[in-house]
């Protein structure tokens, strides 16, 4: 992390897809820098693995579902009395080629990235309130404003994600609440799994050359979740390197 030096010393965070890649990453900066930081993914044993590697709180829910996000709320709010931060960053991948995409494979990849955020937010909302303010970040993608092969149901929802970032920042300005995104470009075990020629050319269209690494992703989050981006919402950052460019 450099220099960087972010202090969440006492507030709580829940961080969601965080078992692994950039959602571990988010995690990690926030429960550093001093947050009751709660992880929250579909795959028990991985969240319960990364949770106690990192000595913060894991928490097994399924974001599709209304009832088990409010009791992630919930027991955020009777552990520590308070949230401050949500990071939606739940997501899968089903990819195909439009004519090949079943129902099932559209549905899911829907509710899991658009549904989870609007059920997170929805559920975080009256906490906010009831504190005077809180931060909302949402992961949204770099495919949602450009589209790509394969990913005509993940470009739905990720374009969806960017629209309600800007609704929701809309209707929660009066609560002191921020509604922001970050668009990333991360190393992650997805990027891993690319050949390596593929890779060195994705690379190239990459103005920095390279992908970024999941911490610099952190950073961009961190900063958006922090005091001095008090006055920032609505906005989707580009954590890219300048492939948005």
């Amino acid at each position: 992390m450099g220099n960087v030096r972010f202090d969440f010393t006492g507030r709580s965070v829940v961080v969601t897809g965080a078992a692994r890649g950039v959602g571990r990453a988010l995690a990690e900066l926030f429960h550093t820098s001093g947050a009751n930081t709660f992880l929250v993914d579909f795959d028990a044993d991985a969240v319960a693995e990364t949770a106690r590697e990192l000595g913060a709180t894991g928490i097994a829910a399924d974001v599709t579902s209304t009832k088990q996000v409010q009791d992630v709320i919930d027991r955020i709010v009777t552990d520590t009395g308070r949230l401050d931060v949500v990071v939606n960053n739940a997501g899968i991948l089903r990819d195909g080629m439009l004519w090949k995409l079943t129902d099932e494979d559209y549905a899911a990849v829907i509710d899991v990235h658009a549904g989870g955020t609007y059920r997170f937010t929805r559920a975080a909302v009256p906490q906010f309130r009831e504190q005077g303010g809180g931060r909302i970040i949402n992961v949204t993608s770099y495919t949602g404003l450009h589209g790509n092969l394969g990913q005509a149901n993940y470009a739905i929802a990720k374009a969806g994600i960017i629209g309600f970032t800007k609704t929701a920042a809309k209707e929660l300005a009066r609560f002191n609440i921020t509604v922001n995104a970050i668009s990333p470009n991360a190393e992650t075990r997805m990027v891993a799994s690319i050949p390596e020629d593929r890779r060195r050319e994705i690379a190239a269209t990459i103005p920095m050359g390279r992908f970024g690494a999941p911490s610099e992703m952190a950073a961009a989050v961190a900063f958006l979740a922090s005091d001095e981006a008090g006055y920032i919402t609505g906005v989707v950052l580009p954590v890219d390197g300048g492939l948005s460019i």
